[in-house]
């Protein structure tokens, strides 16, 4: 019987062998704890949809590194090129992906974006954190640390990347508040590892460390490449440090006092809601343009808090 079965008689985003819709989740990378926690919440997703009644399969698969674009674009040409039902989609670039997200729209595929905003109306949805809220509660958090004196330097991630600019802006926003403070370096980009990071933060360091009284990194693998090197130069504890997601390194940082404060996203919830709006647009239910999946700044004071610590320690 099955040899009687033929492509066309497959419908659209399904497996030949189940009735499941295929959901495809492309992160900006694949090797950073943050990922993998977004990938915990689709999973949980994929469970509780099937359970229900609605058959869910995730397919995971993205860049290696948070800085492919090519590569990205290429994974969501290929799911297109698979008739998948539905994309969920981090854009490493808000302007890259828009022609693969379009032509994804074109072929009636549905796209939720998630984590990154992208210059496109042609989506179902966008679930991300309030990123420049983030950007802000991190700058306030700075300037109150200084006692609203000093001169900060802020690590950029890379360009393009929506995100983590609208991070900067915040926290660019709210530290001209303190007049007191100088921003003596905004200009320099950490790159896509905690290696490109760690070096880019070692010129930054050598070049204002001795004058410098409070940073700002803006995601997990540039706070994590700076935090090294305020080590490697001894300088932990004497520069003030704030920086954007968590990982285990940067956890274990915060609870031993050598990070000040750490702004926390979602992303096992982001991975959970992403997926499960993908599958309401699935089954033709109104879903909202915008999901805010909040966003919090944790502390050595109050990390203990239970709700706090659910984010520092989300599931893998």
């Amino acid at each position: 019987m099955l040899a009687t079965l033929s492509s066309c008689s497959k419908p659209a985003g399904q497996s030949t062998t189940s009735s499941a819709w295929e959901i495809a989740v492309i992160p900006k990378g694949t090797t950073h704890e943050y990922w993998k926690s977004v990938h915990a919440g689709a999973l949980k997703a994929e469970k509780e949809l099937t359970a229900a009644g609605t058959p869910v399969h995730v397919l995971w698969k993205g860049p290696i590194r948070e800085d492919d674009r090519d590569q990205q674009i290429q994974v969501v040409e290929n799911f297109i090129g698979s008739h998948v039902a539905a994309i969920v989609l981090a854009p490493l670039d808000r302007q890259a992906l828009v022609a693969p997200v379009e032509e994804a729209a074109e072929a009636h595929i549905p796209v939720v974006v998630f984590d990154s905003s992208l210059q496109t109306d042609k989506i179902a949805s966008y679930v991300a954190t309030d990123n420049r809220e983030g950007g802000q509660l991190a700058g306030r958090r700075l300037g109150e640390l200084l006692g609203g004196k000093g001169n900060v330097v802020m690590l950029r991630l890379a360009v393009g990347a929506a995100s983590t600019e609208q991070r900067e802006e915040g926290f660019l926003a709210a530290i001209k508040t303190y007049p007191g403070i100088t921003v003596i370096s905004s200009d320099q980009y950490a790159g896509a590892t905690r290696d490109t990071a760690k070096t880019a933060a070692e010129n930054l360091l050598n070049r204002f460390g001795a004058q410098t009284q409070g940073i700002f990194a803006p995601n997990e693998s540039s706070a994590t490449g700076m935090l090294l090197a305020l080590r490697d130069a001894g300088l932990v504890g004497k520069i003030k440090f704030v920086g954007f997601d968590a990982g285990e390194t940067l956890s274990a940082a915060l609870q031993a006092g050598e990070v000040q404060g750490l702004v926390l996203q979602d992303p096992f919830k982001m991975g959970y809601l992403s997926v499960m709006t993908a599958a309401k647009v699935l089954k033709g239910e109104k879903v909202s343009p915008t999901i805010n999946t909040g966003v919090a700044l944790l502390t050595p004071q109050n990390l203990t808090e239970p709700d706090k610590a659910a984010l520092l320690h989300p599931p893998i």
